[in-house]
């Protein structure tokens, strides 16, 4: 939650930052922000397999948010769109190297059976930090006169707060002693990441292609004629929503099929794009904002669910560094995409756009579901889906 505070408080600002104060193009901000959030997801791979090789996932975590809390400074001096690209990957980065041992460390502190509960807890937790960051930088904004750069320094303390209430607050469970350390991405380990695994890892990858960098809801807003020092209140709502969303949704997650709740959630994305491409009139914007939350928290906690339910105990963190593999590539594909038809066609396309991936993500749910060797992962992780 402290770290999200702090990233949110630059990252609700940084699209606008880019455009307004630096002069960057909306196929610079989608290049940026596709970068950075696929780096993020790409790095979780080596993280998660060397959590994994270690037995321990403490260290990793700590070094991720100390090197996050790090790099705020750097936004805040930036004079150029080269200072800004090197912090937000470096930030990023940072991302990258705590994700997945984070994840496992959820994985390994909840009972199986709560499972689904306890990434939707942690899921609203990151999203409560998500909706106060843009909101203390709305206020900030305000009172400092629109200035940038001392709301990005003041982010730098939440931060730090992060890496302390880490490294002092939180014991890491006893790992099983090994008698001999393997290579978890060696073929022998690859060969137990089963087909449902695979499957997931898939639909993950559909679901980040329909789904671009939120960056452009930022500037969305910023269309609708808001003021610039109030345009992050759009990711306040999004966040508030997502927040409220994760938790009853992961619970539900524990009862019901995961291939329903994922299909409902690619709904409710696609009537966000309709809504966010049929006008940019502020309220118009704000519902297809809040749409585009009640899909997020349908859907991210489900998907880390979805992994740890499928992957072998011990091979988690290589699990999910493969599954953020997949994603981050397609995140970065999808925001690329975005940028250069925002670029050359406007809004309205870009948006539509992402409801066509929906729609050919609820294909490939649909065809799953009547194959002869379909299995749902919530009724059965151990057989062929």
């Amino acid at each position: 939650m402290l770290m999200d505070i702090s990233s949110e408080m630059i990252h609700s600002l940084l699209p606008l930052f880019m455009v307004s104060t630096l002069g960057a193009s909306a196929l610079t901000v989608g290049l940026i922000e596709g970068l950075a959030e696929s780096i993020a997801l790409i790095v979780k791979i080596f993280s998660g397999t060397l959590s994994d090789y270690l037995g321990k996932r403490k260290g990793l975590a700590v070094f991720g948010y100390a090197l996050g809390a790090l790099t705020k400074p750097l936004f805040a001096l930036a004079p150029s769109i080269g200072l800004v690209l090197t912090a937000r990957l470096l930030d990023r980065v940072g991302k990258g190297i705590r994700g997945a041992p984070r994840d496992d460390l959820v994985a390994d502190v909840s009972p199986p059976h709560l499972r689904g509960a306890a990434f939707g807890l942690r899921q609203s937790l990151d999203t409560v930090g998500a909706f106060l960051g843009p909101l203390l930088a709305v206020t900030l904004m305000l009172l400092w006169a629109n200035d940038f750069r001392a709301v990005f320094w003041v982010a730098v303390i939440p931060g730090l707060m992060s890496v302390a209430l880490l490294s002092f607050g939180l014991r890491e469970p006893a790992s099983k002693p090994v008698a001999k350390r393997i290579n978890p991405i060696g073929r022998e380990n690859l060969r137990r990441l089963g087909s449902s695994y695979w499957w997931v890892v898939c639909i993950g990858a559909v679901f980040t292609l329909a789904r671009f960098s939120e960056a452009f809801l930022v500037l969305r807003a910023h269309q609708s004629g808001v003021p610039v020092a109030l345009v992050p209140l759009v990711m306040v709502a999004m966040n508030l929503v997502y927040a409220l969303a994760a938790y009853p949704f992961g619970k539900l997650s524990d009862r019901m099929s995961h291939r329903k709740l994922l299909a409902t959630g690619l709904v409710v994305l696609i009537v966000a794009d309709v809504v966010l491409a049929a006008s940019d009139h502020w309220a118009v914007v704000l519902i297809g904002v809040a749409l585009w939350g009640v899909h997020m928290g349908i859907t991210q906690g489900l998907l880390a669910t979805m992994v740890a339910d499928t992957a072998p105990a011990d091979l988690r963190g290589t699990a999910y560094g493969f599954f953020n593999l997949v994603s981050g590539v397609a995140l970065l594909v999808a925001s690329v995409v975005a940028g250069l038809l925002w670029d050359r066609f406007g809004a309205t396309v870009t948006f539509h756009t992402g409801a066509v991936f929906c729609l050919v993500a609820l294909a490939g749910l649909a065809y799953q579901s009547i194959s002869p060797s379909s299995t749902d992962p919530r009724s059965s992780v151990d057989t062929t889906p």
